[in-house]
């Protein structure tokens, strides 16, 4: 009897490095801030009360490595959400919300702030006022985000990447840059060279595919 072949698992999908900036929502106060583009969204914790969302607080992943982002807003909000992602399994797909003055005759801030994965939705999370937006990717992420902010988030934007099957190259890059992390942190930055034995030459050091490599050139 034949044995039938099981089918390949399916290949995991990976946010591609062509970026696209959307936005921002929002007003035209405070200061402009921008997070970047980065391999993905870990997490978000966000601020808020009654009239507006207070700050945002991004956790992006970077090659593997969890990199927290600054904390985009002012102090204070009555409460705080901090939404945990199960990255690299849910990615970050829709962001909605609501802007608009908190006084009358102010400039319009965030709102309100909700945000959905292709496995849940989180929120919405602030006021229940102001002009509706909502910006969704098909076939790509979101990830990074930029915008204003000052006493509150003023305003909202994001970065999008599309999607596209995970390779054998970036699974063995990945498995590279742990490695090497791993040396680095037991064996602590690389010691400089001793002066006395290099006399005429210029030293540096650079880091290249997880090993230091020294180069001299010599002062004819």
């Amino acid at each position: 009897m034949q044995q039938q072949q099981q089918p390949p698992p399916p290949r995991r999908m990976v946010a591609s490095k062509k970026l696209m900036k959307v936005g921002p929502w929002g007003g035209t106060g405070g200061n402009t801030w921008d997070d970047g583009g980065h391999t993905g969204i870990r997490g978000v914790t966000l601020s808020y009360d009654h009239r507006c969302v207070v700050f945002i607080a991004v956790e992006y992943d970077r090659s593997g490595l969890a990199v927290p982002g600054e904390r985009h807003g002012g102090a204070g909000g009555n409460h705080t959400t901090q939404i945990k992602l199960s990255f690299p399994d849910e990615h970050l797909t829709a962001v909605s919300g609501r802007y608009g003055a908190v006084a009358p005759g102010g400039s319009p801030v965030i709102r309100s702030l909700a945000f959905r994965t292709e496995r849940a939705a989180y929120g919405p999370f602030g006021a229940a006022e102001g002009t509706p937006f909502e910006f969704a990717v098909e076939g790509g992420v979101i990830v990074g985000f930029c915008g204003r902010s000052g006493w509150q988030l003023d305003a909202v934007g994001m970065y999008v990447a599309p999607l596209r099957p995970e390779k054998l190259y970036d699974k063995v890059h990945h498995l590279g840059l742990m490695a090497y992390r791993s040396v680095m942190h037991r064996l602590g930055p690389a010691p400089a060279p001793p002066q006395d034995e290099l006399p005429e030459a210029r030293v540096q050091h650079q880091r290249q595919n997880g090993s230091v490599v020294q180069t001299s050139r010599k002062n004819y």
